[in-house]
Parts: C-alpha cells; sequence; structure tokens
C-alpha cells in the first residue's frame, strides 16, 4: 500500500505563487506516474498536470498549461507542483494521485493511490 500526503496548501493572493508537495510512504512511488488533481464543490475532479516515473515526460491540463509545473525527486519519494501566476478560478482542493500502470493519463479513475488532498484558496 501507499500512502500520498499532500502540503503546501494555503490563501495566496491572485498572482502569487505556491508549491505543493506529495510525499509517499509505505512503498516507493519512483516506478509509478505520477498526477495531480483539482476539485471544487459540486464539480468533477479535474485533471492538472502528470509526471512520468522518470520524469522525463510531463503533461498538463489546459487551464494550468505556462503557469504550473510538476516535478518529481525520487530519491525523497515526492512530487511537487509548482503554481505560478495563481487565479482565483484556480481555488480548489488539491490532490495528488499515483498510477502504477506507469502510464501518463488524464482520467481520475486510472489512479491506483490518492492522497487526502490540500486546500489552495486564491483570493482576487
Amino acid at each position: 500500500q501507499v500512502q500520498l500526503v499532500e502540503s503546501g496548501g494555503g490563501l495566496v493572493q491572485a498572482g502569487g505563487s505556491l508549491r505543493l508537495s506529495c510525499g509517499a510512504s509505505g512503498r516507493t512511488i519512483s516506478t509509478y506516474a505520477t498526477g495531480w488533481f483539482r476539485q471544487t464543490p459540486g464539480k468533477e475532479r479535474e485533471f492538472v498536470a502528470a509526471i512520468s516515473w522518470s520524469g522525463a515526460i510531463r503533461y498538463y491540463g489546459d487551464s494550468v498549461k505556462g503557469r504550473f509545473t510538476i516535478s518529481r525527486d525520487n530519491a525523497k519519494n515526492t512530487v511537487y507542483l509548482q503554481m505560478n501566476s495563481l487565479k482565483p478560478e484556480d481555488t480548489a482542493v488539491y490532490y495528488c494521485a499515483a498510477d502504477t500502470s506507469g502510464r501518463l493519463r488524464p482520467n481520475s479513475y486510472e489512479y491506483d493511490y490518492w492522497g487526502q488532498g490540500t486546500q489552495v484558496t486564491v483570493s482576487s
């Protein structure tokens, strides 16, 4: 079993930055693709970004391209999401997830392990 714990969320003004971290325990995620998703009340979970096990391939949702960067440090069993130029519409609970297949996929149902989420609030 893999336990994922997100951290780094908080309140930030529009135009600001935050860096989310997703630490894994129980098993290494160095061979898993890992993704970030976000969700607001009443809406489906939205794909934000995904990264291959090696970090060589990254994939972003259209709404965050050019502003967010996903990265990973397999030695630390941790995945990051650097969020710049934040907008009020980025406000959501952000979740990290791991896909044991190793594939980069945007659908939340294809991921096997999930964290509990961290709240990001962007004020205007």
